[in-house]
């Protein structure tokens, strides 16, 4: 993969978090792709290939910075209740 240099100048301060250059590289990095992909610009799949690493730890990462991955309208969420109704209700014949 391609890559593109941005420079971005940061404030010293965020070294004393435990922060070094490689480390605030990787969460500006992580930040950008999480906002592409809760913007919806961006797929689960493709935000982890971004990253460098599965679908399933994208959602794990997703979970850590407690950003929902789930975002139903009102419409589908009550699509969503009712097909697991109806489930129930076969599932008890």
């Amino acid at each position: 993969m391609s890559e593109v240099q941005v420079t971005l100048s940061l404030p010293s301060e965020l070294l004393q978090y435990g922060y070094d250059e490689s480390r605030l590289r990787q969460r500006v990095r992580e930040w950008l792709v999480i906002s592409l992909f809760v913007e919806g610009t961006i797929s689960s799949g493709k935000a982890a290939r971004l990253l460098g690493i599965s679908r399933q730890e994208f959602l794990e990462l997703l979970r850590e910075r407690k950003v929902a991955y789930v975002d139903y309208s009102p419409q589908e969420l009550a699509e969503e209740f009712e097909a697991a109704r109806q489930l129930e209700a076969v599932s008890k014949k």
